[in-house]
């Protein structure tokens, strides 16, 4: 996996994660996105390929002044992660590169001021184009899942999100059984977990390929990856006050449909 970069400076790197990758660090040998990043950033010229910089580094110490991660020398460059998404999921994604950058842009996520704008394809259409949807969620650690439940509720949490219906088509499946599906953008007010799949769900549109909360996917009736992406983000720069939107295309599976 070679890393794409959209931005990079010393104090941070905008990048875009791929679908069925970690946004943090994994706990066995699968690649993650903060391992991907210390090599780029220790081997930037292999594009953060951990087998082909490992090599480099072996054949031309010249290359890079810091060893691989797992090299058996010093430890990697630092990477702080500010926020997180789903394993299935794709998006733009910010981390720090320092200790004071990471603390400046976690206070942003803390304090609302991290924009985050997402596509993704439900199934079905909502009632109106253009609306929010304010629910309270419940996570059950256990388990890795979330629910709407009553306010009422302990450990319920406020969710909120407005939408965008971006456009709507009719597939066909089987001779004569049509299905509507929706493509729509996102704008995440609260950052729950699994918020915006649980949300659609819990409203009737569950999202094309997500195997916890559509009952199609988790049952193994249908396959498909899920089609949510990141596609937005904007933030304020933790050292020079400048306010940056970085983008990024959804492409594949259910969203080569639009």
């Amino acid at each position: 996996m070679n890393l794409n970069v959209l931005y990079e400076d010393k104090d941070l790197m905008v990048v875009e994660k791929p679908s069925g990758i970690e946004s943090q660090s994994s706990r066995g040998f699968e690649p993650d996105m903060v391992s991907q990043i210390q090599n780029y950033i220790m081997c930037p010229k292999t594009g953060g390929n951990h087998k082909i910089c490992t090599k480099l580094s072996t054949d031309w110490g010249k290359l890079s002044t810091k060893p691989v991660q797992n090299s058996g020398k010093p430890a990697p460059a630092y990477v702080g992660v500010i926020h997180r998404l789903d394993k299935p999921v794709s998006g733009v994604m910010v981390y720090a590169k320092t200790r004071k950058a990471a603390a400046a842009l976690s206070n942003q996520v803390k304090e609302g001021q991290m924009d985050k704008i997402y596509n993704a394809v439900v199934c079905g259409k909502p009632v109106d184009n253009v609306g929010n949807f304010v629910d309270f969620l419940r996570k059950d650690g256990k388990n890795n899942v979330s629910e709407i439940v009553d306010k009422s509720e302990a450990d319920s949490r406020r969710a909120e999100l407005e939408y965008e219906v971006v456009k709507t088509i009719q597939r066909e499946w089987e001779p004569g059984k049509t299905e509507e599906y929706s493509l729509v953008r996102i704008h995440l007010l609260t950052g729950r977990h699994h918020q915006i799949r649980v949300q659609f769900a819990g409203h009737g549109l569950p999202l094309w390929g997500d195997n916890r909360y559509n009952p199609d996917f988790a049952s193994g009736k249908r396959r498909g990856s899920i089609a949510l992406c990141a596609a937005k983000l904007s933030f304020t720069h933790p050292v020079s006050g400048k306010r940056m939107s970085f983008e990024m295309e959804a492409e594949g599976g259910a969203f080569a449909w639009f």
